[in-house]
């Protein structure tokens, strides 16, 4: 049996996500929409994208509801970019919508605009066999962790915390999905089976 993995299809790169993660042995990576065919899955992946747009359309849809039952029955949540910003409990300077279900702080567009993207290669605590390259394109990062609440940073850019993880939840700042490299969905994809 397939590990089945959804990835969020309502805006954004989950294109991108759904074609890399079927890149692994093992794995059925569909586009998801509706609350049945995110209960149908054992993990799923928020793509990056416009945080608030993805944030309303997941309210408008009450597809909140099906993800937080996710959480709650211990399947993994990966956000990456604005899926990092809707796993947050807080957000510096806004009040948009989102899940709330990580503990962490988290500054929106903070490497500044399009044109400042920008690639790096990483050392991630975890993965081994050198660093991982890295995409950031208007990326957020992590302002904060709650380290008592269990939450482990994994990798960091100039000082700011771009990955980190949770229990079954995971934030990168960055697009996995942009490289060759599988390490970090391998990494995903492992959470399914702690």
């Amino acid at each position: 049996m397939p590990k089945i993995v959804g990835v969020l299809a309502v805006q954004g790169d989950f294109k991108e996500h759904i074609e890399t993660l079927n890149e692994i042995e093992g794995v059925e990576a569909r586009p998801v929409k509706t609350s049945q065919q995110i209960a149908a899955c054992d993990a799923l992946v928020i793509p990056g994208g416009e945080s608030t747009t993805i944030g309303k359309l997941m309210e408008r849809f009450e597809l909140d509801v099906p993800v937080r039952e996710m959480h709650a029955q211990g399947k993994p949540l990966w956000g990456t970019c604005a899926g990092m910003i809707i796993l947050a409990k807080h957000i510096v300077d806004s009040d948009q919508w989102r899940l709330g279900l990580m503990d962490i702080t988290v500054q929106r567009n903070a490497f500044g605009r399009q044109v400042d993207s920008f690639e790096a290669d990483l050392p991630v605590k975890g993965i081994d066999g050198g660093p991982v390259r890295a995409v950031f394109i208007r990326a957020p990062y992590v302002r904060e962790v709650c380290e008592a609440c269990g939450v482990e940073v994994l990798a960091e850019v100039e000082g700011k915390i771009v990955l980190c993880r949770q229990g079954k939840l995971l934030a990168s700042a960055f697009h996995p999905e942009l490289t060759d490299d599988r390490r970090v969905q391998e990494m995903f994809l492992g959470m399914i089976d702690d």
